[in-house]
């Protein structure tokens, strides 16, 4: 159940991560959370590892806003399903 609500985020970091009015230190940050979420590690460690490579870059001024409101879904659903 856990693992495909993760699937279900990288689609969504996948599709925010192919919109080109992202800028591209956004969508690199992207493209890290996403091998962080793939990766081998423990899900606590696969989580926490995807929503600091988003906070990082979640407050840039040059975000549309677009695309900071699918950012912070992404972050809320990573929220949701990390364990305590």
């Amino acid at each position: 159940m856990v693992e495909k609500k993760v699937a279900q985020i990288i689609e969504m970091i996948e599709t925010l991560g192919e919109d080109t009015t992202v800028p591209k230190n956004i969508r690199r940050a992207l493209a890290e959370a996403k091998e962080r979420l793939k990766s081998k590690d423990d899900l606590s460690t696969r989580i926490s590892a995807a929503i600091y490579a988003i906070e990082g870059v979640s407050e840039d001024i040059n975000i549309p806003m677009h695309a900071r409101t699918q950012m912070w879904a992404i972050l809320s659903a990573l929220e949701s399903i990390k364990p305590q």
